[in-house]
Order: C-alpha cells, then sequence, then structure tokens
C-alpha cells in the first residue's frame, strides 16, 4: 500500500535556491547545464547574456522554471545577524553568559589609546613577571572577576567597515570625550556609526584633569546629539575619568558589567565555533595568521574551519598575552594560524564537520564572488522595499557645503512623511562625502545625499565597488522632493534601451482577418518573439509595439538570428511597406 501511494503521488518539483544576483556561470552549474543552454533559454526570454554575465533573480527565474525546478529567492542576512550556514536554534537552557564585546570610539586626541592602554596595564592579569603582551588587535581585561573584551580597532571607520560585510562585533561603544574640547566633529561621526549599529553606547568623559575641563558642557552638547546622560534624566551612562592619571577607570569597567547584565549576553560554549574575523595579516614565517573574535561555541586546535574564502586548520592559536592556548570561548579573541590565505576582516568565521566541507564551502564562495554585490538602496528602489513591507525607513547619510544649508535641509525633510516609511538622518555633516560616509552608508542600506559638496576620488571608487548610490544636488527643494518621491513611490526609476536586433522588411503578405505579415531578412542581431519593436521608415519611427507572431516558413519560433528570413505580425499594425526596418528591442531599468 506504501508503494502505490508513493506511485500515485505526483513528485513535487526540486527547489534551487537562487541569490539575489547570479553569474550566468554560476546558474548553469546549479542547473547541472551547459553555460550554452541556459544562454539559449535566457535569449527564448529575451535576454542577451554572455557565460560571466550577472544577472538577477527576476531574470534568472523562469530559466530555472524552464529546467523543471522551482525557484526560490534566498533570505540574504541583514548586518549582524549569522550566516545561513552557521544559523542554528539555540535551546535556551544551553546558553550561558558570556563577557562583553566593547569598541571604543571617539575623536583622534580624545584619549582613546592611552584609555586603552591605562585599562590594560591595570587589569590584566599576568602569571610571570616580564610577560609580553602581543597585539592581535583584541584583549580581555578581567574586573572584580569578570571578563571584558575588547577591540582595539583604529576608530570608526574599521568599526564600520566590518559591519558593513555583515558582521556585528560589538556589543556595547564606548564615546571617548575630551572634556577640555567637548564633543568635535569626528566625535559626532561616531555617534551616528554606533547609533546604526544599534549598540548602547557608554560616554567617557576624559581629560576632567586638565585646566579647561567643563563636563557639563560635554553632557549639554550630548543632549544636543540626542544622548541625555542619567543625571539629566535619560539613560546614557556618563563617567568622568582620567586616562592619564588613571582616575575614574574602575567607575567606567563597572558601568560596563552593568550594561552588559542589563543586554544579557548568552552563547553556547558546547557547540561548533562560529565567530567574526577581526584582522587578518601575512607572517614571513607562519604564514597567513587571523585575529578572530569567537561569538559562540569554543573554538578548538585542530577544528576545520572556513572564513570567508578562506579555509584551513587550526594549527595554533595564541591570545592576547601571547600564550599558546588549546581553547577559545564566547567573546573570546585569538591569534589563528592555519588559514590557506587570507580572509577579510568582518568575514564569519566557522568550524566545519570536516576538511571536505570547510574546502568546499570555500571554493563555492569563491565562485560566487562574481556575482555583483548587493548594494545599500537606490532611491528608485525604496516604493517597492515599502510596499512589499520590506522598508519602514529610509536612512539618509547628508552632506552639504556649509552648517546653515545643512539645518536648512534636516528641517525640510522632516516635513516629508508617507504612509508607510519614514526618513531617517544616519549622520549629517559639512564638507565632502568620504569614505567613512560610505562605508556608514554601505553598513546601513542608505544612500547619500551631498548638497553643493564634491565626492572625494577614494570614496567615489569605494562607492561604485559597493553600489552606494550617492546623489548630488544643488537646490534643496529638488533633494526633499525627491526624497518625497521616493516614499511616496512616483519617481520614475532611469530606463536604458538594448537593441536587440534589426531586420529589413523585404515582402509583405497577407493574412487571415485583413491582418498583414512582413517578410523579413535579420541584418543584424536577433528577433525574440517577447521583444518590443519598433518600425522606421526613412529614417522616422512610424509603429511601436509588441510581436504578436514570429515564424520561419510555416513553423513558429521564439527568436530568428542574423541571415535568417522569417515573416513578422504586429500586434495592431499592418501598414508595412518594402525596405521599412524592424527594430527589436527591451528595455531595462539601471540605476543611476
Amino acid at each position: 500500500p506504501a508503494t502505490r501511494k508513493r506511485e500515485g503521488r505526483k513528485a513535487a518539483p526540486k527547489q534551487l535556491v537562487l541569490p539575489q544576483t547570479v553569474s550566468v556561470k554560476h546558474l548553469s552549474e546549479l542547473l547541472n547545464a551547459t553555460s550554452i543552454e541556459v544562454i539559449k533559454q535566457l535569449m527564448r526570454n529575451g535576454v542577451m547574456a554572455s557565460m560571466n554575465q550577472v544577472i538577477d533573480f527576476d531574470v534568472a527565474a523562469p530559466v530555472v522554471a524552464s529546467f523543471g525546478m522551482r525557484p526560490k529567492l534566498e533570505q540574504q542576512a541583514a548586518p549582524g545577524s549569522i550566516a545561513p550556514l552557521e544559523a542554528e536554534e539555540e535551546d535556551p537552557s544551553t546558553l550561558q553568559l558570556r563577557p562583553p564585546v566593547v569598541a571604543i570610539l571617539g575623536h583622534v586626541d580624545h584619549g582613546k589609546t592611552t584609555l586603552l592602554d591605562t585599562i590594560r596595564k591595570s587589569h590584566i592579569v599576568t602569571s610571570e613577571v616580564g610577560n609580553i603582551t602581543q597585539h592581535i588587535g583584541a584583549y580581555q581585561v578581567r574586573y572584580n572577576d569578570h571578563p571584558i573584551t575588547f577591540l582595539d580597532t583604529p576608530g570608526h571607520e574599521a568599526f564600520t567597515a566590518i559591519r558593513a560585510r555583515g558582521a556585528q562585533l560589538t556589543d556595547i561603544a564606548v564615546l571617548v570625550v575630551a572634556a577640555d574640547d567637548g564633543i568635535m566633529a569626528q566625535t559626532a561621526e561616531a555617534i551616528n556609526h554606533a547609533r546604526a549599529a544599534d549598540v548602547p553606547i557608554v560616554v567617557a568623559i576624559n581629560k576632567i584633569d586638565s585646566p579647561g575641563a567643563d563636563p557639563e558642557k560635554v553632557k549639554r552638547q550630548l543632549s544636543e546629539h540626542s544622548l541625555l546622560v542619567e543625571e539629566w534624566g535619560g539613560d546614557v551612562i556618563a563617567v568622568p575619568l582620567s586616562a592619564k592619571l588613571g582616575e575614574g577607570i574602575e567607575d567606567l569597567l563597572e558601568n560596563l558589567l552593568v550594561v552588559s547584565e542589563i543586554s544579557e549576553l548568552k552563547a553556547n560554549p558546547n557547540r561548533s565555533a562560529a565567530g567574526v574575523v577581526v584582522e587578518a595579516k601575512l607572517d614571513r614565517n607562519r604564514g597567513p595568521l587571523a585575529t578572530v573574535l569567537v561569538q559562540n561555541g569554543t573554538l578548538r586546535v585542530g577544528d576545520q574551519m572556513v572564513a570567508g574564502t578562506a579555509w584551513g586548520r587550526v594549527k595554533a592559536m595564541v591570545n592576547d598575552l601571547g600564550r599558546r592556548i588549546k581553547e577559545a570561548g564566547p567573546s573570546v579573541p585569538v591569534e589563528v594560524m592555519g588559514f590557506d590565505s587570507l580572509p577579510e576582516a568582518g568575514d564569519r568565521f566557522l568550524v566545519t564537520a570536516d576538511e571536505k566541507t570547510a574546502r568546499s564551502t570555500a571554493e563555492e564562495r569563491l565562485k560566487e564572488s562574481t556575482r555583483g554585490r548587493l548594494g545599500a538602496l537606490a532611491m528608485e528602489d525604496v516604493y517597492t522595499g515599502i510596499a512589499s513591507g520590506e522598508i519602514r525607513e529610509l536612512n539618509l547619510v547628508l552632506k552639504a557645503d556649509v552648517q546653515g544649508s545643512l539645518e536648512a535641509i534636516q528641517s525640510a525633510l522632516e516635513q516629508v512623511n508617507a504612509e508607510k516609511a519614514r526618513v531617517r538622518i544616519l549622520h549629517a555633516g559639512s564638507g565632502t562625502i568620504t569614505e567613512s560616509d560610505v562605508l556608514l552608508a554601505r553598513a546601513s542600506k542608505a544612500i547619500i545625499l551631498g548638497f553643493n559638496s564634491t565626492t572625494e576620488p577614494g570614496a567615489e571608487g569605494l562607492a561604485e565597488r559597493e553600489r552606494v548610490q550617492i546623489r548630488h544636488y544643488d537646490i534643496i527643494y529638488r533633494l526633499t522632493e525627491d526624497v518625497e518621491k521616493a516614499l511616496q513611490g512616483i519617481l520614475e526609476p532611469t530606463q536604458r534601451e538594448i537593441i536587440l536586433g534589426r531586420a529589413e522588411i523585404r515582402a509583405v503578405f497577407s493574412a487571415r482577418k485583413l491582418a498583414k505579415i512582413a517578410g523579413c531578412f535579420v541584418i543584424d542581431g536577433r528577433i525574440t518573439r517577447s521583444a518590443s519593436v519598433r518600425i522606421i521608415r526613412d529614417g522616422q519611427v512610424v509603429h511601436e509595439g509588441q510581436i504578436s507572431s514570429l515564424r520561419h516558413f510555416k513553423q513558429d519560433v521564439k527568436e530568428m538570428a542574423v541571415g535568417y528570413e522569417c515573416g513578422v505580425g504586429i500586434e495592431n499594425f499592418s501598414d508595412f511597406q518594402e525596405r521599412d526596418l524592424l527594430e527589436a528591442y527591451r528595455v531595462e531599468r539601471v540605476r543611476p
């Protein structure tokens, strides 16, 4: 009976999960077909593409269906989430409290490095005299028998560059502000980068020992950036300290533990390790070395691992004290030796079951690296996202020539409202558009709007590579009008025509119901059944429409190549004349 039941049930088509963009070559491999077969099918659908060309899901889906499979769009991991390969449902009973991971951000001269050094020297437990501490980009300290992990990043740009690659390293951001200087441009940027990462901010008001120190002024400036300290009725912890003299350090660490406790940071140490690459370097003697931060599970010597397109076996691990260790649990930073090549900062690493899985995963990612990167967002895509429920906020990064213009733009944008979405300004500043702005936009799926401002060459190249949209304006109402149109869904996308082929009409034949068929000779490219066409007579377009029929002799065909004759019928048009030119084309939407 079971056999009869299986025989009587029609087998469902196999599902093929596709990314948002995929190269034709990689699609053919997924379909277990040749590139030529896939290209032919694309042509039948009116799409001309080469083997290495990248197509999007909407174009690839009909091809997959024609091969008897069911296409499904791959769910993209959002910034801060775990890659699908790592995602596992954790049993709450297996989770244990883990140390917090802290990044220190702030203006360049406000004492970040001094603060890090002071914390490190006073709270690292050394077991032997003269122990040499190794710089590996991250380290742990212990306070009241509780470990705290600090990321020694160069600043908010590196912090966001890692986040732009889909990795969320930090649990708490410490904002260092000099009491004698107050909030500077870089401080404001750091606030916006930390806020965009959605991590709690603890403010360290440094240099309280300096002659011009004014902590109250700093608190007032913080409130202007929507950071209201606890003494003023807010929820932001502000700790006055002197990194130089070591005053207030204990208070800062105590507050970091309090924030950590409120956040209830947990992980499962009894599973395969997964985490993020903090930095990587090539050592002449030991080969590729990567500093990794274990976020879940426990990493052990001998584990097979993969990070981005790099893979290997953990040959040795060194902690921040320069000691060799055998294993590292959640929130522990270690330098790992054993990768076959250098992974990139921000790559997520995970331990695999065996060498074969690690190698094949890395190789698959290498193949897919030919895909176009998913960009942050284009203004034209906003309405589609709102309609599908994906976009609730339009994230913007604003740069203007002067502060006055900036205030006027922000005021105007506050008036822009839509039914299902609102504008969220992640960062606003005066001056040129920089790489830092692009990184923030990339990490937060934002659009950069420049008002009478230029883009630095490095930032322009980075934006192009990361597919971040930069729009320039010189009139405020046009800027706000575009944002309003984007939110309301009436901003027209930029379109371009792609000429598929041309044919010359050499004879006209009568068909039933007074219809006429044009006898054509294809002189260039291809004429496809699904294409739009225009009839050109003496250099003038006399009609535009759709092909209703395409035949080779008496056989219906989907396309005709150069050098062949065919009969073409056009919807609602029969006024063909010999020597008319028939031009087949398709229209595609492009991002500016």
